[in-house]
């Protein structure tokens, strides 16, 4: 799920050096924060939020059923 996710904002973004996925993992949930360059998070969060609504999807999808999954957006 992190590589998705990474490979997603990088496809989104123009300075593909400074994305980021960290992943902080509990026993019922796990959580993966993207850090982007501050002058792009525009791109990541998309109108209306409906690109990082689609990456939420994209990953929620993918979890274990187990496992709630969040995915949050941080500025470098």
């Amino acid at each position: 799920m992190q590589e998705l996710v990474e490979l997603l904002a990088k496809s989104l973004v123009d300075q593909t050096e400074a994305v980021r996925v960290d992943k902080t993992e509990t026993a019922n949930s796990i959580l993966l924060e993207i850090t982007v360059a501050p002058d792009e998070i525009g791109k990541i969060i998309g109108r209306q939020g409906r690109i990082i609504k689609a990456i939420r999807t994209l990953v929620r999808s993918c979890a274990p059923p187990d496992k709630k999954v969040a995915v949050e957006l941080a500025e470098e």
